[in-house]
């Protein structure tokens, strides 16, 4: 994970966290301070992009989570990492709530389940 921060960073990206704690601040100023037309116009411009960032951020995942539902429903032992290397797959009772998760998915795009 601290590879993706890293190029995240380098592009100028916050991550999901920073751009969420940054939502937060922007919703509070709005509600609790008086603020000027202009500043709150730049407030809401700030916090679209942020908002674009973090749907960004969550549609990754959640392409991630299906691809790796999908591998272990069709069988697949091993699971092909962002950075090139495999990792064993996971067997046991634990492994296995996500198993309907790329089906029920698909009829439900706003869920996401990781068990």
């Amino acid at each position: 994970m601290a590879r993706k921060k890293a190029k995240s960073a380098a592009a100028g990206d916050p991550s999901f966290e920073e751009a969420m704690a940054g939502l937060e601040e922007i919703v509070a100023a709005m509600e609790e301070e008086e603020l000027p037309l202009e500043e709150l116009v730049e407030k809401y411009e700030t916090g679209t992009r942020l908002l674009k960032r973090c749907e960004e951020v969550l549609r990754s995942a959640k392409k991630k989570i299906r691809t790796i539902a999908e591998d272990r429903d069709a069988g697949g032992d091993n699971e092909v990492l962002t950075d090139g290397s495999e990792a064993e797959g996971i067997d046991g009772d634990d492994a296995g709530g996500a198993g309907g998760a790329g089906k029920d998915a698909d009829a439900d795009d706003d869920d996401i389940r990781l068990f």
